[in-house]
Parts: C-alpha cells; structure tokens; sequence
C-alpha cells in the first residue's frame, strides 16, 4: 500500500470523527526494512520514522540524515537503562517510557546534555506479563513520578492484546490520559490505525501497510 493510500485513509479516518488529519502524526515504522524502501520512502518527502530498537537505529539513521534534512525519529521499542543516552541522542521522542528506573536514568541524563526527546508512556492495557509498560491501576502514579522529575511528558503509549478487540484498549488509555491531563496518544498499527483515530490517537505507527512485509535476515 503506498504512503498516498495510507493519508488518504487516515484523512478520511479523522473526518469521520471529526477531527483535523493534521493533528495526527504518522510514523513510519522502519524496523528491519531494507534501506532502498526507507530512501524511497523519504524521496516520497516523508519524514517521520520509527524504530525499534537503538542499534538498529544508530546503523541507519546518521547515514540518511546526511542526505536528507528534516528527519523525526520515533523509538518505540523497549529501552534498556544503559542504552538511554544513546536513544537520546538519536530519538527525537521516545515512545516507551515504562519503569521507574529508566524515568530516573532519563531524567539524570537530560541534565547532563542540557536536553531530553519528547516522551509517551507506555501502559500495559493488556496486562499482560510478556509486554512493557505501566499497569493500568499504576500508570497514574507512574505519570505523577515521572512529572515530578520534569520529564516532558507528551502523552501515552499502548499495544493492544493481539486477541483482543484494540478499541477498548484505546478507549482505556485516552480516558488514563485525560484525567492526567496529557494530549498525547501514540495508539494504533497497520491494521487497525482508524480504530485509533476514532478514539483520539495523535500518533499512529505504521509500518508494514507502507512498506510491505518486513525483511528479517
């Protein structure tokens, strides 16, 4: 599907709830995809990007801001605390800040380079014991303990149960997010991305529904 597709469908999405396609973010999620449909991607003026995971990240993206001006990076993989500064340096937002200590680490880091990426907070809506984030009973404390350490905290973070319906998991976290206060829901995928837009997401991460299948070596 290409990225035109894609638009076309988030617009329609966002007029269906009444909402502007403009305050919606899509991420382009990039994670294991060969290098020539990322530069066509962004030959095509897109610029806005995901990935999972720091080193992957750190091999591909130096390279391609050398070319091209204006890219936005998204990490929205789970962080590991001795990999923080380096997503720092790279991320512009970071989609998965989900533990205590990784708030602290941030925090501690953003002093020392002056600086910190905008940050979502993800929450296990699923409660499921194999996935990151916040549990739902949790997160309100958890946005109040990363508020006090001055963390820019844009918003929250989610990835549904692959067996469940994703609505109610969006639905769950923008009712977290609303009476915290926060603007921001990264929420929704390739299959299910106008589910979330009906329910207020801000950004949508999607990935394969542009760039096809992923490629895994």
């Amino acid at each position: 599907m290409s990225l035109s597709e894609i638009t076309a469908r988030m617009t329609k999405a966002a007029e269906n709830a009444g909402r502007s396609v403009d305050d919606i973010c899509l991420i382009a999620v990039s994670k294991v995809q060969p290098n020539e449909r990322v530069a066509a991607l962004l030959d095509a003026g897109h610029r806005i990007f995901g990935e999972n995971k720091v080193q992957e990240a750190a091999g591909k993206w130096p390279d391609f801001r050398s070319k091209y001006d204006g890219i936005e990076l998204h990490l929205i993989g789970p962080l590991q605390t001795n990999k923080a500064r380096q997503a720092m340096e790279l991320a512009q937002a970071i989609h998965t800040l989900d533990r205590p200590k990784l708030a602290k680490t941030i925090a501690r880091l953003s002093q020392d380079m002056g600086s910190c990426p905008d940050l979502f907070i993800q929450v296990n809506t699923g409660e499921e014991p194999q996935k990151s984030g916040a549990l739902p009973a949790e997160a309100d404390a958890f946005i109040a303990e990363a508020r006090a350490l001055d963390l820019p905290v844009q918003g929250l973070m989610c990835i549904p149960p692959v067996d469940e319906e994703p609505s109610l998991h969006f639905a769950l976290l923008a009712k977290i997010a609303e009476r915290n206060g926060l603007a921001g829901l990264s929420m929704g995928m390739s299959g299910d991305f106008e589910s979330a837009i009906a329910l207020g997401a801000t950004h949508i991460r999607v990935g394969s529904a542009i760039f096809g299948a992923r490629v895994y070596e």
